[in-house]
């Protein structure tokens, strides 16, 4: 058993499931809109720089920023996925080893969706910025740079799906 009680193992049972859960939801939508954010960033700047260009490509690539926006939806729908995972636990059970696994399960399933959906929204906001300036170039070039930028995309829905797969982990004890 722990016998140091300043041990991270000691520290770890000791913080409420509740606590964990929150931070893994507040993780979740926090960090998906902050890869959103900055997949608008990279792209836009791109965009109106190219644009002076050839503003023809303004409208055809918002698209980038759609598939950005779309990143903070993705942690917008986790967390409420995982929101309505929390249930009413009795004060005498709140530390018992399956309170603790589903407060574990839902912080691992905020945290993988929140850091897939930064690299995510990172990733379109590169390729969207690439599309941008390529598309002012030579516009044969934007369905085929899409493709890839869809591809990039992916990568958010597949935190999704592993965070939902997490989170199915998070079972309480029942009253009484």
């Amino acid at each position: 058993m722990v016998t140091s009680s300043s041990s991270w193992a000691r520290a770890l049972v000791q913080i409420s499931p509740y606590t964990f859960s929150a931070i893994g939801i507040a993780i979740s939508i926090g960090v998906s809109v902050l890869g959103a954010a900055w997949g608008i960033y990279i792209t836009g700047s791109s965009l109106i720089g190219a644009a002076i260009k050839a503003p023809r490509i303004t409208s055809k690539n918002l698209i980038s920023v759609i598939f950005c926006e779309a990143v903070a939806i993705y942690g917008v729908i986790v967390a409420i996925i995982l929101q309505t995972k929390l249930e009413s636990v009795p004060t005498s059970k709140m530390y018992d080893p399956e309170s603790l696994r589903a407060g574990y399960a839902i912080f691992a399933s905020g945290i993988i969706v929140g850091f897939a959906n930064l690299v995510c929204g990172l990733c379109v906001g590169i390729i969207g910025s690439s599309c941008a300036l390529s598309d002012a170039q030579n516009s044969s070039l934007f369905v085929k740079i899409l493709v890839i930028e869809i591809f990039g995309s992916a990568l958010g829905l597949f935190g999704v799906i592993v965070g939902i797969i997490m989170s199915a982990q998070a079972t309480w004890p029942n009253g009484a």
